[in-house]
C-alpha cells in the first residue's frame, strides 16, 4: 500500500508551538482522509524549526464505491413529484429508477446511485489546503505582495514551501499536485540554512530523512533530545563536573535547533555568590543555557552549557564567548538583586506605621520588604482588600490552625507575617518563579527560626498534582491557611469557578488543601473554618478528583458522605478517605460484593413495600422468628452491630468493613430459603424490620445505594 510525505517548510516556528502543531497537522490530515474513505496503517509527525513533517504509511490508493439507494414517491405519484425526485437524485428520465413493491404501500420508485470511489491523490490535493489555510496556530502573520489581498494565507511565518510525495515503498512516488497562496507543492526541501541551503529533491521518506541529516537537519525532535542530554553529559563530565537536568530547557533548545551543537562557556567564580536557584534561572530565562555542578558535591560551578545551531570553523571558541559574554551581564544583574535586598530600605519612617500594626522588626530586611508591602497597598483584589489585610487575615488564621496541626502558634503567626513579604524584592521582582525560595533565603540571612525559613518556602505548596506537599508543621499552618483564606474570600465575593473557568485558582487551592490533609494525615474539622456549605462541597467534589486520581471509586466517596451514622464528620477529609478506602478493599472481595447485592435486594423489597404502606414492625421480635434462616441473620445482624459500635468509636474502618461481609452468608441463605411477605401479617412485618436493620447496618459506613455498577 501507498505512503504520504507531507512536509510544511517555514521560516522558524517558536519553540514552545512546534510539539502540538506537528500533532494538530496529523490530527487534521488523518481525520480528513478517513472522512473522505480513505483508511491508513500508521501516521507519525515530526518538526524542526522549520518544517512540520507527516508520514503516512499504508495509505488506500483510492475510497471505495459507494451504493446508496433513495426512496422515491410511489409509481402512481403525480408529474410534479416524480421531477421534484429526479432531480434530487441526479437522474434525467424515471426509466433509470428502479421500481419495488413493500407489500403495504404499493410500488414505488427507488434509484440506485453509485459514487465512484476516488484516487487518493485526488483526494489528498482536495483537503490539504484547507488544511494548510486554517491551520490553528496560536498566533499567526500575513507576509509579502499577497498580505494586501483579502484571504491571503496566514502562517505563523512566512511558508516557504510544500512537499508532498504519494507512492509505494518500492518504486516510483508522484507529486500530489496542488496550491496554496502562490504556494506550489512539489518534491523539493532544503537543509540546514547555513551548511546546506540548497535543493533537495526526495523521493519517499527514507531517502528524506536521510537526505536533511547529510544536510545537517535532524528530523527527529526526540533524538535531537537526546544528541544534546548525551553530548552535555559527556561535556561536563569530561571537565569534572555533572549536568544539571532540566526536562524543560531541554524541550525548549531541541526547538530551537537543527543540527545541535554543544559548547561550554564559563563565567566569573564570584558570581557563585548568588543563590544557586537564582543563577540557574538567570542562565536559562535570558540564554536557553544549562548550569554544571561539582561532580558528587552538589554545588554549582561556573561552567555553563550551551547549544548551537551550527559547527563553527573554530570549534564554537567566538560563540561560547558571546553567550558567556551575555551570562556575565546578566548574573551582574542578579548579583546586584541579591545584595541589594539584604541592604535597609530607604525612609524606613515612613514604615513605622505598618511595622507597628504587623509586630515587625524594622532592622531586620525581610520585615522591612513585609512593612513597604503593607504601606504601599498593593491591592490583592478589588472586593478583598490590599496585599497587607491579606496577611494579617492568613496570619491570624494560622494561629488557630496551628495546634490542629501539631505546630507552634507564635513561630505560626511569624511565619505567616513573612511569607509575602519577598514580594517586594529585587530579586522576586526580576524571576517571579523564585517567591517564597527568595524569602526563605533571606529569613535564612536574619536568623529566623528553621520552621519559619521552611514555611515562607512552602506556603505556596502544592502548586500541581507532581508538586510536593509540605511536611513541616508551621508550613502545614502557613499553606493551610494561605489557600482556605483564598477560597473563602473569593466565596464570601461570590466568585467561584465555573465551567471550565477558574481564574484565580481556585480548584488548585482546593487539591492542596486535600493534599496536605491526606498526605500528612491531618484530622481537621473544615466545619470549624468555613462556614460556607457550598464552599464545602466544592471540597467533596475535588476530593472526588483526588481519590479518582489514587485509584478510588468516585461513586464510593458520595456512599461514604450519603452514609456514616454514629456523628461521621462530613467536614472530615481524612476520615471520609479513609472510609472510602475501606468501603473499596471490601468491595473488591466476594463477601463484599455478595453483601452489595445482599443489601439491595433488601432495600429493594423494603422501598417497594413502604411505598404500598405495608407495616414494617418497629423492632425485630425474636418470638416471631419461625424459620432457622431468620434466627441465624437476626443472630448475625446483633453481632455485627454489637462489632461496628466498637469499630466505628475507634475509628477502625477496616473491622467495620469486615462485620459486614460477615453479613453477607446469612444474608444469602435468609433470602433463599425464606419468603419475605409472608401471609401472616405479624410475621411478614417482623421480617421487614430484619431487613430495615441490614440496611441500617450498611448505612452505619456507607449509604450502599450510591454505589455504582
Amino acid at each position: 500500500m501507498p505512503d504520504l510525505l507531507l512536509e510544511l517548510r517555514s521560516e522558524e516556528i517558536p519553540a514552545r508551538m512546534q510539539r502540538k502543531a506537528a500533532g494538530d497537522l496529523r490530527k487534521a490530515v488523518t481525520d480528513a482522509l478517513v472522512e473522505a474513505g480513505l483508511t491508513y496503517e500508521g501516521a507519525r509527525e515530526y518538526w524542526t524549526p522549520r518544517r512540520l513533517t507527516l508520514d503516512i504509511r499504508g495509505l488506500d490508493a483510492r475510497s471505495k464505491d459507494v451504493r446508496e439507494d433513495r426512496k422515491g414517491p410511489r409509481t402512481d405519484a403525480n408529474e410534479k413529484a416524480i421531477e421534484g425526485f429526479l432531480r434530487s437524485v441526479g437522474l434525467t428520465s424515471i426509466d433509470q429508477a428502479h421500481k419495488h413493491s413493500d407489500g403495504k404501500k404499493g410500488e414505488f420508485y427507488v434509484a440506485h446511485i453509485v459514487k465512484p470511489g476516488r484516487a487518493a491523490e485526488e483526494i489528498i490535493a482536495d483537503i490539504l489546503p484547507g488544511i494548510i489555510r486554517e491551520f490553528p496556530w496560536p498566533k499567526s502573520m500575513r507576509w509579502g505582495a499577497a498580505s494586501r489581498e483579502p484571504g491571503s494565507l496566514r502562517w505563523v511565518r512566512p511558508l516557504q514551501s510544500i512537499l508532498c510525495l504519494f507512492g509505494p515503498e518500492v518504486g516510483e512516488t508522484v507529486v500530489v499536485d496542488f496550491e496554496v497562496s502562490g504556494i506550489r507543492s512539489g518534491d523539493r526541501t532544503v537543509g540546514h540554512r547555513f551548511h546546506a541551503p540548497g535543493e533537495i529533491r526526495v523521493r519517499r521518506f527514507d531517502d528524506y530523512v536521510q537526505s536533511l541529516e547529510r544536510a545537517r537537519v535532524v528530523l527527529d525532535a526526540d533524538r535531537r533530545k537526546d544528541i544534546i542530554r548525551a553530548d552535555a553529559q559527556n561535556l561536563a563530565f569530561a571537565q569534572g563536573l555533572e549536568l544539571v537536568e532540566d526536562e524543560g530547557l531541554l524541550e525548549e533548545v531541541s526547538g530551537l535547533v537543527e543540527w545541535p551543537v554543544v559548547l561550554m562557556g564559563e563565567f566569573e567564580e564570584a558570581f557563585l555568590a548568588i543563590p544557586p536557584e537564582m543563577i540557574q534561572l538567570t542562565i536559562r530565562t535570558n540564554q536557553k543555557c544549562f548550569v554544571t555542578r561539582h561532580r558528587g558535591q552538589g554545588a554549582l560551578a561556573n561552567r555553563f552549557l550551551l547549544v548551537s545551531n551550527i559547527e563553527a570553523s573554530d570549534g564554537g571558541a567566538e560563540i561560547a564567548r558571546g553567550n558567556g559574554k551575555v551570562v556575565r551581564a546578566r548574573l551582574s544583574d542578579a548579583l546586584y538583586f541579591w545584595r541589594t535586598d539584604q541592604n535597609p530600605l530607604p525612609d524606613l519612617g515612613a514604615l513605622e506605621a505598618s511595622a507597628a500594626r504587623f509586630g515587625l522588626d524594622l532592622g531586620k530586611p525581610l520585615d522591612q520588604r513585609m512593612a513597604k508591602l503593607d504601606a504601599l497597598g498593593v491591592t490583592f483584589h478589588a472586593k478583598l482588600g490590599t496585599q497587607g489585610a491579606r496577611v494579617a487575615r492568613i496570619a491570624d488564621l494560622a494561629e488557630v490552625l496551628a495546634p490542629m496541626v501539631g505546630a507552634d502558634a507564635a513561630l505560626s503567626r511569624r511565619a505567616a507575617l513573612l511569607a509575602k513579604a519577598d514580594l517586594t524584592t529585587e530579586a522576586v521582582g526580576e524571576f517571579p518563579e523564585l517567591q517564597g525560595l527568595m524569602g526563605r533565603k533571606y529569613a535564612r540571612l536574619q536568623n529566623e527560626h528553621t520552621s519559619v525559613q521552611a514555611a515562607i518556602e512552602d506556603h505556596y505548596k502544592p502548586q500541581g498534582p507532581g508538586d510536593r506537599v509540605p511536611t513541616d508543621k508551621t508550613a502545614l499552618a502557613v499553606a493551610l491557611a494561605d489557600k482556605l483564606d483564598t477560597l473563602v474570600g473569593f466565596w464570601a465575593i461570590d466568585e467561584k469557578p465555573t465551567g471550565s473557568k477558574d481564574p484565580y485558582a481556585l480548584r488548585r487551592a482546593a487539591l492542596g488543601v486535600i493534599r496536605i490533609i491526606l498526605e500528612n494525615e491531618l484530622r481537621l474539622r473544615l466545619g470549624t473554618l468555613i462556614t460556607s456549605g457550598d464552599l464545602l462541597s466544592f471540597f467533596h467534589d475535588r476530593l472526588k478528583v483526588q481519590l479518582r486520581d489514587s485509584g478510588a471509586r468516585h461513586d464510593l466517596v458520595d456512599a461514604v458522605l450519603a452514609g456514616g451514622s454514629d456523628g461521621a464528620a462530613k467536614d472530615d477529609l481524612l476520615d471520609i478517605a479513609r472510609r472510602v478506602a475501606e468501603l473499596g478493599r471490601l468491595l473488591e472481595t466476594e463477601d463484599g460484593r455478595n453483601l452489595l447485592a445482599a443489601y439491595r435486594r433488601a432495600a429493594n423489597i423494603l422501598a417497594a413495600e413502604e411505598k404500598k404502606g405495608t407495616r414494617v414492625a418497629g423492632a425485630v421480635d425474636p418470638a416471631l422468628l419461625v424459620e432457622e434462616e431468620e434466627r441465624v441473620l437476626s443472630s448475625a445482624v446483633e453481632q455485627a452491630e454489637r462489632e461496628l459500635d466498637e469499630a466505628l468509636a475507634s475509628e477502625n474502618y477496616a473491622s467495620a468493613a469486615a462485620a459486614l461481609a460477615r453479613l453477607r452468608s446469612p444474608a444469602d441463605a435468609f433470602f433463599d430459603k425464606v419468603l419475605v411477605n409472608a401471609e401472616d401479617e405479624a410475621i411478614r412485618a417482623n421480617r421487614l424490620a430484619l431487613l430495615a436493620r441490614i440496611r441500617a447496618a450498611t448505612q452505619r459506613v456507607a449509604d450502599f445505594s450510591k454505589i455504582a455498577g
